[in-house]
């Protein structure tokens, strides 16, 4: 909440120091010394009560200028704090991941500070730092009737460069709950007593304060306003139900980023320029590949003609890579009786993901929003030998989610989307090759479709999950183990796993550096024990399967959506929905084009004719840069006597005149290449 007078912030203040004063912190009367492990293993003593920015100024005055915020045995901190416990202890730099998570955070503050100074009556509700490719922070607020427009931007962004000047410190305090809560109240803060009244009761009210604006807000901050920087911007507005609930009012969002300096700010702004260029529900409109809403309903996609052959290639080359790769290809239905998803403990764990319940004759079915469960009953439909395994089953499952209406975006999420899914049914002494060779496909999928950079994280069991602990630690080095043979650089994602078994997230790097999450691989011990899924082994007795679920490019849809903004809408020319448009100088010309793009079409070559009476720039203009069509090809008087046509690329321009076989062969052989 932004206090408007000074008196308000005194009176936080003094009840903060009384609460203070009256519940002093616990203090052991022998512990004097605490005992820091830095990174390296080395070991330091302070006095209790030393603040995370004198440990930094104990180390070095280069790192106390770059310290934006601790980690204490995990758990990060502001740097004003004092530490009062031994810990393992990280100082986390303004450049680094964590240290633009508390930057980040800390311009969230200062934007609604801003916002405060410019519309006083606005609620604030919360301002976490995201991952985005775009943003780095957002604030939900409520303006009542004083909406915010887009031309207040640069006005907020101002004032937030004047706070970051003032250098004025993050301060923490606390109160009581009760006096907290009035506090809110008194300053019609409705959305900050809705937090309050969530927060458990073990836990204390915190704000932080900088200069006369006081936050609900747990923290971790910077020191000062002045550590953020001049790194920062507001961009975007969109809109946000409190709560994240459709049922409840739509507040609105204003997005921000902050940088660890100004430069890699003036970059972002640069790239966010071209991205607009690139954004796929743009480009899905102008080259007409999908449409969605309308009557159809949010987060359903339309593909129109061009997108759909689009897709086609895709899933063609998904389909002879995975025959090629010793896979089966299956197919399942789109709905399934209830109790198969309360077997496979979705209906525990997923339940909110899921559409309600369909009565048919008396029992209650259910949308599919994963694949796994089908293609276990294909493997429980006969009995199965260990000379068998493994089973590889793929699958373009489409399957069907629910997400928020605010979090629905072009392709990238949707409710109904299609899944390159696969099932491995494996004896756990295959479970490391197979994992292994996944990956290594995982690669060779990406790589056809134009994406060489990767990051892979291993996600591990979250708090909500089922199964032993031993077979938990089982799959997870499977995970690990394949990731070192292959010599994958990744990191620990904590908690990161799905509720059934741990996994191998991959993520892509587009042209513009954005990464996106695709391709996943999961090692599973305790779906077969819930379906209680077995094999006769060498022995000839009953023994449990190993699954591993794997997708590789992960849903069709979002795949499409950040292939359509790698490469611009400019596809390879053996995706591209058109390959090339031949184009008449004249009238007398159009019979000529028309029969030489019927011998391309005769070829299996995409190839269409433009026999308009448009002026010839204009039409190349028109196919190359606005339909992105690889190449044209030109026929006039010169090109009709010499039995040849005058080629222009896209990509490289000009090619000169082509005998008609050459032309042809140029775009057969691109048609087989891949990226």
């Amino acid at each position: 909440m932004r206090c408007g007078r000074r008196p308000q912030v005194a009176a936080l203040a003094l009840a903060a120091a009384a609460h203070d004063r009256d519940n002093p912190r616990p203090m052991s009367s022998t512990a004097t010394t605490i005992r820091l492990t830095l990174p390296d293993g080395s070991v330091r003593e302070y006095a209790a009560g030393t603040t995370g920015m004198q440990v930094a100024e104990s180390i070095g005055k280069g790192l106390a200028k770059a310290a934006v915020g601790i980690e204490l045995d995990g758990d990060v901190q502001s740097l004003q704090l004092p530490i009062e416990r031994s810990a393992k202890i990280k100082i986390h730099t303004r450049d680094s991941k964590e240290g633009l998570e508390v930057l980040r955070h800390s311009a969230a503050h200062v934007l609604a500070d801003a916002v405060k100074r410019i519309r006083p009556q606005a609620k604030l509700w919360k301002g976490p730092p995201v991952e985005d490719p775009r943003y780095g922070f957002y604030y939900d607020i409520d303006f009542g009737d004083q909406p915010i427009t887009h031309e207040d931007l640069p006005k907020l962004e101002q004032l937030m460069h004047e706070i970051v000047q003032r250098d004025v410190p993050f301060v923490l305090e606390s109160l009581p709950r009760d006096e907290a809560r009035k506090l809110m109240v008194a300053h019609g803060e409705d959305y900050k007593v809705a937090t309050i009244d969530k927060i458990p009761a073990d836990q204390r009210i915190t704000f932080y304060r900088s200069g006369e604006f006081v936050d609900l807000c747990k923290g971790p901050h910077v020191p000062t306003t002045g550590r953020i920087g001049q790194g920062i911007a507001v961009l975007a507005l969109a809109g946000a139900y409190f709560g994240d609930d459709a049922g409840n009012k739509m507040l609105t969002r204003i997005y921000g980023h902050a940088f660890a300096d100004k430069k890699a700010m003036d970059t972002h702004r640069s790239n966010l320029e071209e991205a607009a260029k690139r954004d796929h529900r743009r480009l899905g409109t102008d080259l007409d590949l999908f449409s969605s809403m309308g009557d159809l309903g949010a987060g359903l996609i339309l593909w129109h003609p061009k997108g759909g052959f689009v897709r086609h290639k895709v899933e063609e080359y998904w389909r002879q890579a995975h025959l090629r790769g010793g896979y089966d290809i299956v197919y399942s239905p789109h709905i399934a009786k209830a109790d198969l998803w309360q077997t496979s403990g979705h209906l525990d764990f997923y339940k909110d993901s899921m559409y309600s319940g369909i009565d048919i004759d008396g029992a209650e079915y259910r949308l599919k929003p994963m694949n796994c469960p089908f293609h276990v009953q294909i493997f429980k439909s006969r009995r199965r030998s260990y000379r068998e395994l493994p089973f590889r089953w793929a699958e373009l499952g489409t399957v069907y989610r629910y997400e928020n209406q605010g979090s629905l975006h072009g392709l990238l999420r949707v409710r109904g989307f299609t899944q390159d899914d696969a099932h491995l049914f494996l004896r756990e002494d295959q479970v490391e090759g197979e994992i292994e060779r996944c990956l290594k496909f995982v690669i060779e999928m990406l790589r056809a479709f134009g994406f060489h950079e990767y990051a892979m994280n291993l996600s591990t069991r979250p708090a909500k999950s089922v199964g032993a602990d031993a077979s938990w630690e089982k799959a997870t080095a499977a995970l690990r183990h394949a990731l070192e043979s292959v010599g994958l650089p990744y990191q620990i994602d904590e908690g990161g796993g799905a509720f059934y078994g741990p996994k191998i997230d991959v993520k892509i790097k587009d042209t513009l550096g954005r990464t996106w999450q695709c391709s996943t691989i999961q090692c599973d011990f305790n779906l077969p024990e819930r379906f209680d899924m077995s094999y006769i082994d060498a022995t000839g007795n009953k023994a449990r399967p190993v699954m591993v679920h794997r997708a590789l490019l992960g849903s069709l849809e979002r795949f499409f959506g950040v292939l359509v903004e790698h490469h611009a809408g400019a596809f390879p020319v053996w995706l591209a929905p058109v390959q090339a448009v031949l184009l008449s100088v004249g009238e007398r010309h159009a019979e000529a084009v028309q029969n030489l793009a019927a011998e391309c079409r005769a070829q299996e070559l995409r190839v269409q004719a433009d026999d308009s009476n448009e002026k010839i720039g204009q039409k190349i203009r028109h196919h190359l840069f606005q339909e992105k069509v690889p190449f044209v090809g030109v026929i006039g008087d010169q090109e009709l006597q010499n039995g040849t046509v005058t080629v222009r690329s896209r990509k490289d321009g000009d090619l000169g005149a082509m005998r008609v076989g050459e032309f042809r062969e140029l775009l057969a052989n691109l048609d087989r290449e891949r990226a």
